[in-house]
């Protein structure tokens, strides 16, 4: 199981990785007064670096408030699967301890309630568990690398006036009632 996740991971770290041998190039569109620099590069160094460290793209886009909730996602889904195999350590080890005889039913407070079929139930519960909070814990390190990424990509698009979307209000010809309604502008 733990060389499955180091592959898993390996292989996410080399599809992440990007090579950087190409030249750099500054993109400035102007309009107005208005200049605004954009790096082609800046989308893939963000995701490159949310895969070496969690939180990193997000430091790099300059959206630190993400960073406590990254962190906090992968810490909670990390001490879930902490927790759910060290319950399942527990009921496996006192099945195997029946099985060879050398448990202590009489003396055992938490244990000696269970069966031995409820042992497997209870085994098998957490085992799933566990491996759904792998599972959650992967998807949670794998979206921070695309919010990175996104986040990247959006800091790239024009945002100003010249794109609104405000109410209207405008009056009726025929009965001069006050029509409701939305408007779309756009400038070119």
């Amino acid at each position: 199981m733990k060389g499955k996740f180091l592959r898993s991971l390996l292989f996410i770290f080399v599809l992440s990785n990007t090579t950087f041998a190409q030249e750099e190039t500054t993109v400035v569109k102007t309009k107005d007064t208005i200049s605004v620099e954009i790096d082609p590069l800046a989308p893939s160094k963000a995701a490159f670096f949310s895969a070496i460290l969690p939180g990193l793209g997000q430091a790099y886009n300059k959206k630190y408030w993400k960073i406590p909730i990254v962190y906090g996602a992968l810490s909670i889904s990390m001490y879930n699967y902490l927790d759910q195999s060290k319950k399942y350590n527990g009921f496996r080890e006192e099945y195997k301890k029946r099985i060879d005889g050398t448990s202590l039913l009489e003396n055992d407070t938490f244990y000696g309630d269970f069966s031995d079929d409820s042992l497997l139930r209870a085994q098998r519960f957490h085992q799933r568990n566990r491996d759904m909070s792998l599972l959650f814990t992967s998807i949670i390190y794998i979206l921070n690398i695309v919010e990175a990424n996104v986040d990247a990509h959006l800091m790239e698009f024009n945002v100003n006036d010249n794109l609104s979307f405000k109410p209207d209000l405008r009056m009726n010809d025929y009965n001069t009632n006050a029509n409701v309604g939305l408007l779309l502008k756009y400038n070119f």
